[in-house]
């Protein structure tokens, strides 16, 4: 186990510098760069990721997938793929545009996932996870990491997580993010296999016992900031989902709290008024305010005249024309 420096932040055990005590994990359809923007206002030292961001859609898709906002950064980009030559091509492409770590998706148990030959099926291959991770390495002069579950499918010993990470870690990967609960590939939903599979957090702790010079992250089922400093006494690095976007304002106090910054956490009202100028810049390019508006509903979770808060919103950020007003009155609704 590694011990807080002097600003209460651990340093990392691997060798690059990013803070990794506290990040957000990589949500599907969830963790896009309005959320991020939102995020980063809150906490300055949390590790940002990307949704998942196939290969393919890189390479071949019209749209540009690596777009970003400067003030996100560190940020993370998790690849999903498994061609070693389409990762480092990706790979070199997002180091170029700045980003901080490129994470290679080995966690996702979706069908479509499982179709294309990545996500949680790599497991059953880790030398082929060791050839992405080579690949990947010999292009960017950034970190490359790998975020995985403890098993998958009747393959969940202790011994197969072990060899799987004996594996990958011989090619120089150094952090691994490990989800601590197994992957059923068939059977099971995305959804169902985040709540159905029992978490074992011991195995994750176990592991960074018998690799004490990698640095492991462990993600799963956490939804307290206490939950959160009670593994960091076994472990390097916290991932949180779920509770991180359906109640953002947990990360407020993820600076003091986790990383003993002495800055002073921000209202609920302060982090709003910051976010407003980047709501309108995003209005006036043309884009929708629910686009933005979807991922700020649990701001006031828990607080008197939440509901009102998340209906009024509702009801109203996706009308044509919706502008701050909208906000602005849902803020209102609160105090009737």
């Amino acid at each position: 186990m590694t011990t807080p420096n002097k600003s209460g932040c651990k340093p990392v055990a691997s060798t690059n510098t990013l803070n990794r005590t506290f990040s957000i994990a990589p949500m599907l359809d969830w963790t896009d760069r309005h959320y991020r923007y939102l995020a980063r206002i809150m906490s300055t030292e949390l590790l940002l990721y990307t949704e998942m961001v196939t290969t393919g859609a890189i390479i071949h898709g019209k749209g540009d997938y690596l777009a970003y906002n400067s003030e996100e950064n560190p940020l993370a980009l998790q690849l999903g793929g498994s061609n070693p030559q389409d990762l480092a091509t990706c790979a070199k492409l997002a180091a170029e545009r700045g980003y901080d770590e490129i994470n290679l998706n080995v966690g996702c148990p979706s069908d479509r996932v499982q179709s294309g030959r990545f996500g949680a099926c790599l497991m059953a291959d880790p030398k082929l996870v060791a050839e992405c991770v080579t690949a990947m390495k010999q292009v960017v002069d950034i970190p490359v990491t790998v975020k995985t579950r403890i098993g998958i499918d009747d393959q969940d010993s202790y011994e197969f997580l072990t060899e799987f990470v004996d594996t990958v870690s011989d090619v120089g990967c150094d952090t691994f993010i490990v989800h601590a609960r197994k992957a059923w590939l068939q059977g099971l939903s995305p959804k169902q296999n985040r709540e159905i599979p029992p978490l074992d957090y011991q195995r994750v702790y176990r592991l960074k016992q018998d690799y004490p010079k990698l640095h492991i992250s462990i993600n799963g089922g956490v939804k307290t900031l206490d939950e959160c400093r009670q593994h960091l006494l076994h472990i390097d690095g916290v991932m949180v989902g779920r509770e991180a976007y359906q109640n953002p304002y947990i990360l407020a106090e993820v600076d003091q709290l986790l990383c003993g910054s002495n800055k002073s956490v921000l209202s609920r009202d302060a982090v709003l008024e910051k976010f407003i100028p980047y709501i309108e810049k995003h209005l006036v390019a043309g884009g929708r305010l629910n686009h933005i508006t979807r991922h700020m509903t649990g701001m006031f979770q828990g607080e008197p005249g939440s509901r009102a808060w998340r209906r009024y919103i509702s009801e109203n950020a996706h009308k044509q024309g919706a502008g701050i007003e909208v906000i602005e009155q849902a803020r209102k609704k609160m105090d009737c």
